[in-house]
């Protein structure tokens, strides 16, 4: 008896031994444990996603590219393939397994190293979301308890919806649906089994089982989990079969963005920093831009092709690289230091023909050069000179010269190209509300991240001189006003010296009317008109456009467009003469949802009438969880001109495209079209701004160091031909839109030459648009030298 008592004590002892020294654990470390509860509302690091408004992915900007899903959204056999690979009795432990954890301590037995460490989903929820990666007994007692408490606290579902959002998997992947666009380029609900498999079969090890980058070791860690499934029956024969044969075709998918378009990517990454900071990059924002994924294909299209166009004419200026004798070994080594550039792709000239080169890529594809695709290639001397025209291919390419081409619409054919080194702009915005359709700030983000629409501060030349005319407009002047177009000398108070402006032609055309000055573009004019009006009150009345007055010159230059600005400030000036006078700021983003999809933010811009009237249904539904802060009520956007000066300026701009500078915009064929072309001293920059009632646009193009861009560049000749081609296809089947015309406006028969009413019966009488408080007297009024009877000037006749 005694035995048997000292027996009983013994095996208590045994058995409670460690139940008390777990206990005693527990007691010990639980103070110190995190709160599983927390689980509950756990923020994941999910990345910054910026969309087009008609919600194509333009970027994805964040270290952790996760697509968090729900447990409803996984797929059955998927949630399968993971219990098999790491956890198959899940569904019935109570967060340890204390088989798995007798197996990985006698491999530690056997060993003396830790080769596996036991843990189970919960576990590794544990690990993942509370502790350290750390192989240290006291984080696995945590691990231990903290599984414990998470199984007493959440279901399973819970738990493994946490577990597939949180691990890595690889390739910047956190979570099997991040994993799933980057391997196979689909969601994870999408993916057949064998796919599903191979993505349960990364947590493991997500560097040695990656399907990219060790293709062998991960197909068989997948033909492995494929047989557990088949045996734990999940799967039978047949489908263990079928995706036993499915071959290893996974790829790096990257962020894969549908739409390419970096610049306003990056300036929607810095809008979204200056609210949110840093979690900008990690709480799962979705901002839906304005920008119209047509329009701004259209834009990058039309800039490249402009600058290409350019270039061309200022000849060839070589192979990028040259190498004579190569092995055709090595080619793909020495190509492999280009990448693609503005759609233009390195290739290596293989062979030279009497009438096309061979040409061969980087990935070892081949193609051709015609000769009518390279005889544009004059070397080039200088911006003003080109050398002789070649005859031949061999005049202009040679065996082992690294190239660049462009496609064509024949397969396999290709162009002869360069990268421009001129550079270009162009801002779209829409002139109702001020939202960017569309924006490029040069001609590739890949060769300068540097964005020229919003950043670059150039001269705007004559295209400024529609805002001083304005002003003018709104002072009493009237298109048909004359101004003398004559020599001038200015001792200007605000300038050191003297002043001589002169026209560009260095012409002078005598006596004008203020409608031909503006098409023809006449500098003398528009200086008279700024000392007329006064160098202040011109620049406070400029401002109406939305420049800054620190930002204008205080003298009379600034009549000439010698103001810095930059292509986005040009077009917002511009949307207030396209929309009838109403001051309307440009923005970019629509919208911001949170990682719930929810929107905390929608953009309420100040608007015209007609957009404002367009809306009215939108506004009524505007969502109710934004911002409370955010003001609901939609503004109507300021008059800031008066809705008969820009219908007579518009009328005056529309004759620069019909008879002035921009004439060759009258292929277009359509009659809405106006807008003022500009170009700098020197021919330094190019510029064309024009509109109709719903787009406004800014072309600039110019060097990024300021330098001449030839003898004969002007902006009707580089900005305007750029311009053309985006508007040309961004309204093409758009009916024909202006802005109608207002109450107190008639129109007169009048005389070009004097710009005074017309003879009745007059044969080269024109007919003129006029504030009614402003027309001219008519011609019975007038005596034989054109004046009152009463002896009275006819007003607003500067010489």
């Amino acid at each position: 008896m005694r035995f048997i008592k000292i027996v009983f004590w013994s095996l208590l002892a045994l058995v409670s031994a460690p139940l008390l020294g777990i206990t005693g654990m527990a007691l010990y470390l639980s103070p110190a444990l995190p709160d599983v509860e927390t689980l509950r509302d756990v923020q994941l690091q999910t990345p910054l996603r910026i969309y087009s408004t008609d919600h194509k992915l333009i970027a994805e900007f964040g270290e952790m590219r996760r697509f968090p899903i729900s447990f409803d959204q996984i797929p059955q056999n998927f949630i399968l393939a993971m219990l098999a690979a790491e956890d198959d009795n899940f569904l019935n432990h109570h967060g340890v397994d204390p088989a798995g954890l007798l197996r990985a301590a006698g491999e530690l037995a056997r060993t003396g190293e830790i080769q596996t460490g036991g843990s189970t989903i919960t576990m590794q929820v544990a690990k993942n979301y509370f502790l350290s990666s750390e192989r240290v007994f006291s984080r696995k007692l945590n691990e231990i308890f903290l599984a414990l408490q998470i199984e007493r606290s959440l279901s399973k579902e819970e738990i493994f919806e946490l577990y597939v959002n949180k691990i890595y998997l690889g390739n910047r992947a956190y979570g099997i649906e991040a994993a799933a666009h980057i391997y196979y380029g689909k969601p994870i609900a999408e993916l057949p089994l064998a796919d599903m498999a191979m993505i349960a079969g990364l947590p493991k090890a997500p560097s040695r089982y990656n399907p990219i980058a060790d293709p062998e070791r991960a197909l068989a860690r997948r033909n492995w989990i494929l047989q557990r499934m088949l045996g734990l029956g999940y799967i039978d024969q047949a489908a263990y079969e079928k995706a036993l044969a499915t071959p290893n075709n996974a790829k790096n998918h990257g962020a894969n963005p549908e739409l390419d378009a970096p610049y306003v990517a990056e300036m929607a990454r810095l809008e979204m920093i200056q609210r949110y900071g840093d979690a900008a990059y990690t709480d799962g924002f979705h901002v839906f831009t304005t920008i119209d994924s047509q329009l701004q294909e259209l834009a990058d299209q039309a800039l490249r092709d402009g600058l290409q166009e350019y270039d061309r004419r200022h000849g060839y200026r070589g192979p990028v690289a040259r190498h004579s004798d190569v092995d055709p070994q090595q080619w793909p080594a020495l190509l492999a230091k280009y990448s693609d550039i503005g759609g233009l792709a390195p290739a290596l000239v293989t062979e030279v023909a009497p009438e096309h080169a061979r040409i061969q890529f980087r990935n070892g594809d081949q193609g051709r050069i015609e000769w009518d695709d390279m005889r544009w290639a004059r070397p080039y001397l200088n911006i003003n000179s080109l050398g002789p025209v070649p005859k031949q291919p061999s005049d202009v390419l040679a065996a082992g010269d690294i190239i660049r081409v462009r496609t064509t619409d024949t397969e396999g054919q290709y162009r002869l190209a360069q990268i421009p080194q001129a550079q270009s702009a162009l801002v779209a915005l829409d002139p109702q509300d001020g939202s960017l359709k569309a924006l490029t700030g040069g001609f590739s983000f890949a060769q300068s991240k540097y964005n020229r629409a919003t950043q670059a501060r150039r001269q705007p030349g004559s295209s400024f001189k529609p805002f001083l005319y304005s002003a003018a407009l709104d002072h009493g002047y009237t298109p048909a006003s004359m101004v003398n177009d004559a020599p001038i000398v200015f001792s200007d108070q605000y300038m050191d010296t003297d002043w001589r402006p002169r026209n560009s032609g260095g012409d002078f055309l005598g006596p004008i009317r203020l409608r031909e000055a503006l098409y023809r573009s006449r500098n003398l004019v528009s200086v008279r008109l700024m000392q007329d009006l006064g160098v202040d009150n011109a620049l406070t009345y400029m401002e109406r456009f939305g420049f800054a007055r620190e930002e204008l010159p205080r003298n009379l230059s600034a009549s000439l467009g010698t103001p810095e600005l930059t292509p986005l400030q040009i077009a917002q000036g511009y949307t207030v003469i396209a929309n009838g006078g109403y001051a309307v700021k440009p923005y970019l983003i629509q919208e911001i949802q949170d990682r719930h999809r929810e929107t905390i933010h929608i953009a309420q811009p100040a608007m015209t009438p007609q957009r404002l009237a367009e809306r009215h249904d939108a506004i009524d539904s505007y969502r109710s969880n934004a911002d409370p802060d955010e003001a609901k009520q939609v503004l109507l956007a300021e008059q800031v001109i008066d809705p008969r000066t820009t219908y007579q300026l518009t009328s005056m701009l529309k004759d620069v495209i019909n008879r002035g500078t921009a004439v060759r915009a009258k292929a277009l064929e359509r009659s809405d079209l106006a807008g003022k072309t500009g170009t700098t001293n020197d021919q330094k920059d190019g510029w064309f701004s024009g509109y109709n009632a719903d787009l406004v646009a800014t072309v600039w193009v110019g060097f990024d160091q300021p330098a001449p861009l030839g003898r004969r560049e002007y902006g009707g000749t580089t900005a305007l031909p750029i311009w053309m081609r985006f508007m040309d296809a961004a309204l093409d089947g758009e009916p024909e839109n202006s802005q109608p015309m207002p109450d107190g406006l008639l129109t007169m028969r009048i005389d070009p030459n004097t710009g005074r009413s017309a003879r009745p019966g007059s044969n080269d009488s024109i007919l003129e648009i006029f504030k009614e408080e402003d027309a001219p007297p008519s011609f019975g009024e007038l005596d034989d030298n054109g004046y009152r009877d009463d002896g009275a000037v006819t007003p607003l006749e500067l010489f």
